[in-house]
């Protein structure tokens, strides 16, 4: 067995990677960029070298910087892990050449695989099902329109190398082809520099079924089942679940051959993944990971195998440590993906996490990140992977819900509501999935909360006004013992309460709060009134705790987080976000009113559409930004001309800031 693992990635992967290798007693070394100096990835493995950059392209993505640091620090083999450089067959072969193993299947069957349109190829001479579709080399528009009509709108724009949704688009009619495949060549090219396209049929209703396989050098093929990854938004998984529930022993089977047809097709070794869609009567392959993926987690847990392991042990000319019958299914997992994004849009966020709790006691927590730890624009914005595991899908589908519950983050927005919205919805429950699930349910998944209830409002003021007089004089008992924080030293007068106004903001909509302290009530005067006991503070930290009330002659407590502007409470049902700078100010994320439009995110822009004198109409895309590898237009809501651009390509942008100036008006 190699002694020394570099291992080419960032984030949670490359911790989970690093946890077995140190299991099987192997050293490890981490690479870092500019932005990751000081990650998790890089305390959990005995050694780091920094690579420099920021961006993928300009350091996970750099053969020559991932190559001179295995040589600099001695390490046998590179373990890439999922994305960046797992599917390059350039670096496999860098490796070879540096005389360096990689964990990994052979360059050639990466080349292969990789390539979408080859792979389809190779799959319908092994006899594989294939969507109809076309895999060609011409690559001009005019010609893809052609071959679309041949087959039939809608069809899938979709880059040839690489997967997780980057570079893919739905094309309803020919009007609007051209857009689509010049925005995907754009994506493609940034995020796996190859901006070659592939167009296939758009099935409609489909599932996304893919079978794990593991191959070794002495000709041993196996699967470890399949998983059900129907579960979706802009085009990239978010809950996957094995065994794929609703399928037939007849249709599994079926699954099975063709797998282990397409991989004897192409003398694969090492960990792969073979994704299919299926309707109701047929299943199509539709491409090969030739890598790890994402949700290796719930293969692991119903097959009781550490997939990294057997990927290093393949590596190391070994053989497959089971034969096919000695491999067995337990019980059922289902994973949940936590994101830094927008629950209803899914636009990725990025900043500081502020407070995060896990729910390590509950499931199965893969995770790289931290309270205090930042979510940069430039890579993928995953808080968490959440795995839990049962005898069941309803017992497992539960205890997943329960975890995300339990799940805390605050300083910028995440998509647990919308999971817990998912895994509770009836078709979920049912697994009566299907790719367009989110899209189909979006009333019930993507819903927006009312503003919060005058109870969650009251406490709100209360904890910001207690943060501010915190600020600036020490009266908070040392011993936990909850004193009214304003006796005798704030907010107390001689001939009546204090008075206090506090601005609570929440999703953009102000409210002004007027609060009466007194010795141990508080009210609120407007703009509802209320009168409530003190409750009572148990501190966990400085900006952390639980409030402490007595309801009905029941103690009930509410975890917190706040700041002097900004309280969060942390409810089962909800995430409640007061935001309440010392002069509280609307924003909104698509413009700051009819003449100005705003960065709804931290980004990159790449491309600028219009210039000063440009007329557009409602609809016309402005200009395009980039963040976490996702492109973001910004379009027009309106018919005018374009008064001034204040950015250019390249330009790297921070949420709120005005990108251009518009007239609204009629054209000619």
């Amino acid at each position: 067995m190699f002694k020394k693992l570099l291992i080419a990635n960032r984030g949670e992967i490359a911790c989970r990677i690093a946890a077995t290798a140190r299991r099987m007693g192997i050293r490890t070394v981490a690479i870092y960029s500019d932005v990751d100096r000081d990650g998790l990835h890089v305390e959990a493995c005995d050694e780091a070298v920094a690579i420099g950059g920021t961006s993928s392209a300009d350091s996970y993505l750099e053969i020559d910087k991932v190559l001179s640091a295995a040589i600099e620090t001695a390490s046998d083999a590179i373990h890439p892990g999922y994305g960046f450089l797992s599917e390059n067959p350039v670096f496999a072969k860098e490796c070879a050449a540096a005389k360096i193993i990689f964990v990994g299947p052979p360059a050639t069957a990466i080349e292969v695989m990789g390539s979408k349109s080859k792979a389809k190829k190779l799959m319908e001479s092994a006899g594989v099902p294939l969507v109809p579709g076309y895999h060609g080399e011409e690559q001009e528009v005019s010609y893809l329109s052609q071959k679309a009509n041949e087959i039939g709108f809608p069809v899938l724009v979709k880059a040839s190398a690489g997967g997780g949704g980057r570079g893919m688009r739905i094309v309803e009619s020919l009007d609007d082809l051209e857009t689509a495949v010049n925005s995907s060549k754009r994506e493609a090219k940034a995020a796996f520099s190859d901006d070659h396209l592939m167009l296939e049929k758009f099935i409609t209703e489909p599932r996304h079924i893919e079978v794990q396989i593991f191959a070794d050098e002495k000709g041993n093929i196996v699967h470890l089942f399949e998983r059900d990854c129907s579960v979706q938004r802009r085009y990239q998984k978010v809950i996957e679940e094995a065994p794929a529930p609703n399928l037939s022993i007849e249709t599994r089977k079926k699954l099975f051959d063709a797998a282990l047809a397409a991989v004897r097709a192409i003398n694969y070794v090492g960990a792969g993944t073979i994704e299919f869609i299926a309707d109701a009567n047929q299943f199509y392959f539709i491409e090969m990971n030739t890598r790890l993926q994402v949700e290796h987690s719930v293969t692991e847990a119903i097959s009781g195998i550490d997939l990294v392991e057997w990927q290093i042990r393949i590596a190391n000319g070994e053989r497959l440590p089971l034969s096919q019958e000695e491999i067995t299914q337990n019980g059922h997992a289902i994973e949940a993906r936590l994101y830094a994004e927008d629950s209803i849009t899914f636009q990725p966020q990025a900043g500081v996490i502020k407070h995060l709790k896990l729910p390590f006691d509950e499931v199965r927590v893969d995770t790289a990140v931290r309270s205090g730890d930042v979510v940069s624009i430039y890579y993928d914005p995953m808080i968490s992977k959440l795995t839990a595991h049962d005898a069941t899908r309803e017992l497992a589908r539960s205890k997943l819900l329960h975890a995300i519950e339990e799940t805390e983050i605050d300083g910028l927005e995440s998509n647990r509501q919308f999971l817990m919205y998912a895994l509770g919805h009836p078709k979920f429950k049912s697994a009566n999935l299907h790719t367009g699930f989110v899209e189909e349910n979006a009333n019930s998944l993507l819903k927006p909360d009312g503003y919060p209830d005058q109870l969650h409002q009251a406490l709100a003021a209360f904890l910001l006004l207690k943060q501010r007089f915190e600020e600036h004089m020490d009266i908070v008992d040392a011993h936990n013992k909850n004193p009214n924080p304003w006796d005798e030293k704030a907010g107390w007068r001689v001939n009546g309460p204090g008075l206090f106004e506090v601005d609570l903001s929440y999703n953009g909509e102000i409210k002004s709060c007027l609060v009466s302290i007194e010795k141990k009530h508080f009210q609120i005067l407007k703009p509802f009134k209320t009168k409530m006991l003190m409750p009572a503070i148990r501190w966990d930290s400085e900006n952390y705790g639980s409030l402490l009330r007595s309801v009905e002659t029941k103690n009930k407590s509410i975890n917190f987080y706040a700041d002097i502007e900004h309280v969060t409470f942390f409810l089962k049902e909800r995430t409640l976000s007061f935001a309440s700078p010392r002069k509280a100010t609307t924003s909104n994320t698509d413009a700051l009113d009819e003449t100005s439009f705003t960065a709804p995110m931290p980004a990159k822009i790449i491309s600028v559409n219009v210039r000063a004198g440009t007329e557009v109409t409602a609809g016309t895309t402005l200009v395009i930004l980039e963040a976490m590898k996702i492109e973001n237009p910004i379009r027009a809501t309106k018919s005018g001309v374009v008064e001034t651009v204040f950015f250019a390509e390249g330009d790297i942008v921070e949420e709120g800031e005005i990108l251009l100036k518009f007239t609204p008006g009629e054209i000619n």
